[in-house]
């Protein structure tokens, strides 16, 4: 997990290096980009599930793992945009959102 987080850095400084706009306007681009990443994995569905009429079976469910994987991935640069301790700050909310769904989940089998 670290040696992820550490590409993602690397992804995040190499991203800052090459702009010259103000750091609130780089990190809401960031920000945008998620949504345009997440456009690209409804395309993939679309395409990989043949219906859109001009394009057929255009895309494969690899290319929709591949889509997903680019969502990730920009979320993990946004968050260390804006957070350099993003690992942590990830850490801390995965774990939140682990006790509250799990402990539903166990809750409701007993």
């Amino acid at each position: 997990m670290t040696d992820s987080w550490q590409t993602v850095a690397r992804l995040a400084d190499h991203l800052e290096d090459h702009s010259t706009l103000p750091r609130a306007q780089r990190v809401l681009l960031q920000l945008l980009k998620i949504q345009e990443e997440a456009g690209e994995v409804a395309e993939a569905v679309i395409g990989a599930m043949g219906q859109n009429p001009r394009k057929g079976h255009s895309h494969t469910w690899q290319d929709v793992e591949a889509e997903v994987c680019d969502v990730i991935v920009t979320g993990m640069v946004a968050l260390t945009r804006m957070n350099p301790d993003a690992p942590a700050v990830f850490a801390r909310h995965l774990e939140r959102i682990a006790a509250r769904d799990l402990h539903e989940a166990e809750a409701a089998t007993q």
